[in-house]
């Protein structure tokens, strides 16, 4: 399992969580830190998400496939997970899916869909039946992500 660090390291997630200021991610803004995990096949997508949540105060794990996302969930149990719909793999309906199974009865990670091509209301449907929370289009807007993470940070 490939898991995006600062050092680019494998085997242990380990949180990206460093700002370039040097200066530490808590004191930058108020309210719990979270712990986001961010899934995409492209990593450009990953490593900027993982910037925009760093700069707020939160600790990111990025994966790039499907797959990898149910086992980084056991080992890091985010507060919230944001998922590519067509990361490859696994898809991002069947891993919601299954996350939500995991999760019924307890508190379950806040699930964000983001997508390119699924963008009908059909679409925005079945992401509410799979178990999403929220459904955004790439390239989504950072302000949103921050948004509909707010309420976790209480």
């Amino acid at each position: 399992m490939e898991i995006l660090t600062r050092a680019y390291g494998g085997g242990i997630p380990v949180p990206m969580d460093s700002p370039a200021s040097g200066i530490s991610p808590a004191a930058l803004a108020p309210g719990r830190r979270l712990r986001i995990l961010v899934a995409d096949d492209d990593r450009d997508t990953v490593e900027m998400l993982s910037i925009i949540l760093r700069d707020e105060g939160h600790l990111t794990y990025g994966v790039y496939s499907g797959a990898e996302v149910l086992p980084m969930a056991r080992t890091v149990i985010p507060d919230a997970i944001i998922l590519d719909i067509s990361v490859p793999g696994l898809s991002g309906y069947a891993v919601a899916r299954e996350i939500s199974a995991t999760y019924l009865g307890t508190k379950r990670p806040l699930l964000i869909a983001i997508s390119g091509k699924w963008k009908h209301s059909s679409d925005r449907l079945l992401a509410r039946q799979v178990g999403f929370d929220h459904h955004l289009l790439k390239p989504c807007d950072p302000g949103e992500v921050l948004r509909l993470l707010e309420p976790l940070r209480r």
